[in-house]
């Protein structure tokens, strides 16, 4: 089902994605600025209705289409049926779930139909993807989740850069910060690249042995030092994770707390 005039098939990735985009604009629109005529539309009394977005980024409230098979996939079938049963930003949001999921089924139809290669349904995908959905539009997690992504990736960027400082070792968070602080004493710093140990000071770390269980230091593993009696300890057996060490400002260990806490 579409606007009336002539079928419009775009078949190349730009005209399947300008149809994609024609269509979402008209959905949005339907559920966010014309939320208000939209609702009333969707009367529970009427057949079972679909919401149509076209490439003119226009909306319509409809029956669907009576040929089978019809010539595009069809909506969600029978949207007004749920609207005075859910609240309405529930009911706009499933509505904004099935529009989403009907955009893709037309774009990839189009694609199917005029044989787009494995090439060409990544770009298309991808080209799809850096737009936010509609549910995202309607609800505003989009928003949201850029910037919980914002607030990841400069903890990240700060994680690196202080990882970088060797002037400022934290040699209570990692048996590998309590290496390179050894290696300055010995003017054997690792460079700004990363490169790691020698073997000779992997065999000489790997002599350090956890104060809970005895084992020796493996290079995968979580090490914690001690602020008081300065023994390093493997954090699973000290029930320590490297995100919580980050909140640590100085660490005791189980028998050293036990000291402190005695009369």
């Amino acid at each position: 089902m579409d606007v009336v005039g002539a079928p419009y098939n775009p078949r190349t990735v730009e005209e399947v994605f300008r149809d994609f985009k024609g269509r979402r604009a008209a959905l949005i629109k339907a559920l966010t600025t014309d939320v208000d005529v939209f609702y009333q539309q969707c009367d529970p009394e009427k057949e079972n209705l679909c919401l149509y977005g076209f490439p003119s980024e226009q909306w319509e409230v409809n029956l669907p289409a009576e040929e089978v098979p019809p010539e595009l996939p069809e909506p969600a079938l029978g949207i007004n049926f749920a609207r005075d049963g859910m609240q309405e930003k529930d009911w706009l949001s499933l509505v904004a779930v099935h529009s989403d999921a009907w955009l893709l089924s037309v774009a990839f139809y189009f694609g199917a139909r005029f044989g787009f290669d494995k090439a060409d349904r990544k770009r298309l995908f991808n080209m799809i993807n850096d737009l936010p959905t509609i549910f995202e539009a309607v609800t505003g997690s989009g928003r949201k989740q850029g910037k919980e992504k914002s607030v990841s990736n400069n903890s990240s960027t700060k994680s690196k850069s202080n990882s970088k400082r060797s002037s400022e070792p934290q040699p209570k968070f990692s048996k590998p910060m309590a290496m390179a602080m050894q290696m300055q004493s010995k003017d054997e710093v690792e460079d700004e690249d990363g490169v790691g140990v020698d073997e000779e000071d992997e065999e000489e770390h790997g002599e350090t042995l956890c104060g809970a269980c005895g084992d020796s230091y493996a290079a995968d593993e979580f090490w914690i030092c001690c602020d008081i009696c300065e023994k390093w300890f493997h954090g699973k057996c000290v029930k320590i994770t490297p995100a919580r060490a980050e909140h640590i400002k100085q660490y005791k260990c189980p028998a050293c707390s036990n000291k402190r806490a005695r009369p």
